[in-house]
């Protein structure tokens, strides 16, 4: 224990020893005791002190993780809703042409929709053509609508632009295709001629693969 003082003494004592203790830095300043805050800075990859600190990192790793664990979680789900290998084979279909003989068409199924083959006679194929310079609703040449060289077969979807009822060859006034449903007229080119159809049957993506073998899609 230190000296007692005498009466009248005065006990003069360091200011630090009437300030209470600390584990933190602290400094003085005009007779007041103050706290100091002191971060230390994440350094960057340049080697310069950023304005982010320990406490920013630690919540920017955090954020990241759960982002990485939320996709991982979602994607069985996404890839789930991939079709499946068959439904992938059902994109496209070829067929052999010589199964449809010359004045007949087939139907034939494609991404589960109808399409007609047909194999045009010389005088089908004059009347497409010869419409050509007729006034169409929805106007396209005969040759727009086959292949270079295979002009005698005409592929499109068998259903009617109207509202998709499936139309029959034979019955209309063009000599092609006709909708009983609400009564539109196609001709030898599936080309809409008269009826509320507001377009010509559609024809859908295909090639040759050969001379007799097409593909479609």
């Amino acid at each position: 224990m230190g000296r007692k003082p005498e009466p009248g003494e005065i006990c003069l004592k360091p200011l630090n020893a009437f300030m209470p203790q600390t584990a933190g830095p602290h400094r003085v300043r005009n007779g007041a005791y103050e706290e100091q805050d002191v971060t230390e800075p994440v350094v960057t990859e340049n080697g310069e002190g950023g304005d982010a600190t320990r406490r920013d990192f630690i919540h920017i790793a955090a954020g990241a993780a759960a982002v990485g664990a939320g996709a991982m979680m979602v994607w069985p789900l996404i890839n789930s809703m991939n079709p499946a290998a068959d439904t992938l084979a059902l994109a496209s279909i070829e067929f052999d042409m010589t199964k449809v003989q010359e004045g007949q068409q087939v139907v034939i199924t494609w991404q589960g929709k109808p399409v007609f083959v047909r194999y045009r006679t010389p005088a089908e194929i004059e009347s497409a053509r010869a419409d050509d310079r007729a006034g169409l609703p929805d106007s396209q040449t005969d040759a727009e609508r086959v292949k270079d060289g295979h002009s005698q077969y005409l592929v499109v979807i068998a259903s009617c632009t109207h509202l998709g009822c499936i139309p029959t060859f034979g019955t209309g006034d063009y000599g092609g295709w006709f909708c009983p449903c609400h009564g539109s007229h196609y001709d030898t080119s599936g080309r809409i001629r008269k009826g509320p159809a507001p377009t010509n049957l559609v024809v859908p993506e295909y090639d040759f693969v050969s001379d007799t073998r097409i593909k479609i899609g």
